[in-house]
């Protein structure tokens, strides 16, 4: 049995979290939504779905002081909370932990290396998706395949990763596939979270699959002037394969609208967007959306603050 740390309480730490857990590990759940982390202590992680098994055993905490030096731990928050959680970490990691980020979009590794040093910080590449159903329960989305960078002390994660069912790639080009998936993000997240629709309904329209066509091509042409190369020759045809295999997920960003949460959309078009502009090149598509995403977050927080009001 070995501890493991996942901070983050939504939908893909509770399916690293049960995956692990049911392969015998310990796993703690670190996090600042205190009814997800209640609904764990009470009832463990629930699967949606899952008919062998009602729970997974694991721990959830609100309290840095209740967590003993870690090791190994698992980033699984949104990319606008990476700051506090590389905070918090530096409080309880060992001076020979290590942490692996699987999270979306630009910028992460970058500032846990700042926070934690870059022996200590590392980046991975997932295509593995989940659904959250509510508090401590959580549906996902189907296999996939996590990719990572060779890096000393991560060996033990990756095993454990392993033993649970993950399917594990080392790579050398990481940047690469980082870029790979936000590509694919900007096309698609956006899109979803501004026309209320599952991934695959992007491509029932000429209109949604156009706009996805456009933001992928300028994502694409950023990566190029950057010297990257994605994982494949064509961003577009990349984009739609995935709305097509994906065609009935709800992408993490119509979750985060349909919540009323801050989005990831500063780390995926925003992104592309000052990417873009290092290297000279408009890129009108991602920056348009990043404005609309923008604006109805602020709708959403002067909406919620109305109603607080009216509630006092």
């Amino acid at each position: 049995m070995t501890d493991i740390l996942i901070v983050g309480s939504g939908a893909m730490a509770l399916l690293f979290g049960a995956r692990l857990a049911a392969s015998d590990h310990k796993v703690t759940l670190l996090g600042t939504w205190r009814k997800g982390i209640q609904a764990i202590n009470q009832s463990g992680i629930r699967i949606a779905g899952d008919l062998k098994r009602d729970s997974f055993p694991a721990q959830g905490v609100t309290d840095l002081s209740k967590i003993p030096p870690v090791k190994l731990a698992l980033l699984l928050v949104k990319s606008w909370q990476t700051e506090r959680a590389a905070k918090q970490l530096a409080r309880i990691m060992d001076p020979e932990g290590i942490v692996l980020s699987l999270q979306n979009g630009l910028g992460n590794l970058e500032i846990l290396g700042e926070i934690l040093g870059d022996r200590r910080a590392t980046q991975g590449v997932t295509t593995y998706g989940a659904t959250l159903i509510g508090p401590g329960v959580v549906r996902p989305g189907g296999e996939g395949i996590i990719s990572v960078q060779p890096q000393p002390g991560l060996d033990p994660l990756i095993q454990c990763l392993k033993q649970s069912g993950f399917s594990i790639q080392e790579v050398e080009n990481l940047s690469g596939l980082v870029w790979s998936k936000l590509i694919i993000n900007v096309a698609i997240n956006p899109l979803t979270a501004l026309l209320n629709v599952k991934n695959g309904q992007l491509l029932d329209n000429k209109y949604s699959k156009d706009l996805m066509s456009l933001a992928a091509r300028e994502a694409g042409n950023v990566a190029s002037a950057l010297g990257i190369e994605p994982g494949y020759e064509d961003p577009v045809s990349a984009a739609v394969a995935v709305a097509a295999a994906t065609a009935d997920n709800i992408s993490s960003m119509l979750q985060d609208i349909r919540r009323g949460a801050p989005t990831e959309i500063d780390a995926m078009c925003g992104a592309v967007v000052r990417a873009g502009r290092s290297v000279n090149l408009n890129t009108p598509v991602n920056e348009i959306m990043l404005l609309l995403i923008q604006a109805r977050e602020n709708i959403m927080r002067i909406s919620e603050n109305e109603n607080n009001d009216n509630n006092e």
